[in-house]
């Protein structure tokens, strides 16, 4: 009768450690799926000093946001407390789901909302702004997106790296108050202060806004 006790209890134990296993693998899965992805986005949450460069440079913009992975949604959620109805899109279900539920904890869930949703299968001509903390690979991809998507006075704040293929014509100044004048296709426009925050407007009234932060 003993032995079958402890052979009960073996199983038992067995099963437990099985189940802890099992769901510590199905909770890892969103976090490691990036990394067999085409394009890795990985979660990396903003720095204090990217989030007031951000807030900075939001702060004469008016509309609504976009967070293109918008992670933890600490992006989404502070332009919300600043007045833009925010949304957040993100692959990682627990990372939405934290973020739905820290909305609703600040009694932002109105203000800003999150869904899981791939970036490249989301429409962004109805966003007045949108904000990526992308990756030097995905640049190219998401400049062309941008190019077909954007609507008049839409504003871009790219962080972490910049969309590459515009050519400098001109500069002056240095450092983060060197101001460039750049040309893409046939579009002029000029960046001021490019370490730090910088700034860009397209001739045809679209802004292009960067936040170059390593």
């Amino acid at each position: 009768m003993e032995e079958k006790h402890k052979k009960v209890f073996g199983l038992a134990v067995v099963g437990v450690c099985g189940t802890v296993a099992v769901s510590l693998m199905a909770g890892s899965i969103p976090f490691v799926l990036p990394a067999f992805r085409r394009i890795c986005l990985p979660y990396v949450p903003a720095t204090d000093n990217q989030m007031r460069n951000v807030v900075s440079l939001l702060k004469n913009r008016k509309g609504t946001l976009i967070d293109l992975g918008s992670g933890d949604g600490r992006i989404v959620l502070t332009a919300a407390k600043m007045g833009f109805p925010s949304i957040g899109v993100e692959l990682n279900p627990w990372l939405v789901l934290y973020s739905k539920i820290k909305a609703s904890y600040l009694g932002l869930n109105r203000q800003a909302t999150f869904r899981r949703q791939d970036i490249w299968k989301t429409d962004l001509n109805r966003y007045d702004n949108i904000v990526i903390f992308g990756v030097e690979q995905m640049m190219s991809q998401l400049e062309e997106k941008l190019s077909h998507e954007l609507k008049d006075d839409a504003c871009v704040i790219a962080c972490r790296f910049p969309l590459p293929n515009w050519n400098e014509l001109s500069s002056e100044g240095s450092g983060i108050d060197t101001e460039f004048e750049l040309e893409e296709d046939e579009k002029q426009f000029q960046t001021i202060s490019v370490t730090e925050v910088a700034t860009a407007m397209f001739d045809d009234g679209q802004a292009v806004i960067q936040v170059l932060v390593q």
